[in-house]
């Protein structure tokens, strides 16, 4: 069994077409493999945790048998959901994992490219906004963000993509953070940032992490509390930008 969810706040409103019911599914009995089988077309077949073989790699798993292992829990369905509204990105990042652990084995550590695609994979998000806002959250300028450059926020379009943070958002907290990657394209709905984001999808930039912290409950619009702007002065949660060590990438620790 599962909690409810409110598929009317921000963050889980583009989800809700086929979330709505298949969680209605998974809350009557159905097992969570079997409540998404029955919500749309994906590119695999979602089965029991139990179907893959102990000792089995995951990703390749997925890859070779074109199922999905899922557990009764909340992190798989959102998971599920992933793969029934973005289908091509979810392919092609199962696809770039299974070659790096064919080519590199699994080991202790999972290498630039896994690493870059798990955390994007689990906690991503993509923004479409102009460019000051972008230029602001780039600096951690978090007051020029969200509150000199909010009434530009009418004009940005969020989409969070990270299956365990939309796990995370059925009990907001303040402290929750996203990686954002900058979709430089119109993104007129969860299928046209599918595309897109597929197709951004290669090793090499993947490898570099193009991707900025986000405290997504300082989105104008996504938390009542917002409203005020004292909530931004919170520097345990809107934190300044790091200076590099030596040269090298920002070590923000949100980063």
């Amino acid at each position: 069994m599962t909690a409810p969810l409110d598929w009317a706040q921000p963050w889980y409103q583009p989800w809700a077409g086929l979330g709505e019911a298949a969680h209605h599914r998974w809350a009557g009995g159905a097992r969570v493999a079997d409540a998404l089988n029955a919500s749309g077309s994906a590119p695999v077949q979602f089965v029991s945790q139990s179907a893959m073989p102990e000792g089995a790699a995951y990703e390749r798993f997925i890859f070779e048998q074109r199922a999905c292992p899922t557990r009764d829990n909340l992190h798989d369905f959102f998971n599920g959901l992933a793969w029934l509204h973005l289908p091509r990105t979810k392919q092609r990042l199962n696809a770039l994992q299974a070659a790096e652990i064919g080519q590199n084995g699994i080991g202790a550590r999972r290498g630039p490219v896994r690493d870059a695609i798990t955390v994007f994979d689990e906690n991503g998000l993509l923004l479409r906004a102009p460019e000051p806002l972008w230029a602001a959250l780039r600096e951690r300028a978090w007051r020029r963000l969200f509150v000199d450059l909010r009434p530009l926020w009418a004009e940005a379009h969020v989409l969070i993509v990270g299956h365990a943070l939309l796990e995370k958002l059925a009990a907001p907290r303040k402290d929750m953070t996203a990686h954002v990657w900058d979709a430089d394209a119109p993104l007129p709905g969860v299928a046209a940032a599918d595309a897109w984001l597929a197709a951004q999808c290669e090793p090499g930039r993947l490898a570099a992490k193009p991707f900025v912290p986000l405290p997504v409950l300082g989105i104008p619009g996504w938390w009542a509390e917002n409203e005020n702007f004292s909530f931004y002065d919170d520097s345990e949660v809107f934190r300044p930008r790091r200076p590099a060590r030596g040269g090298g990438r920002d070590l923000d620790p949100c980063a």
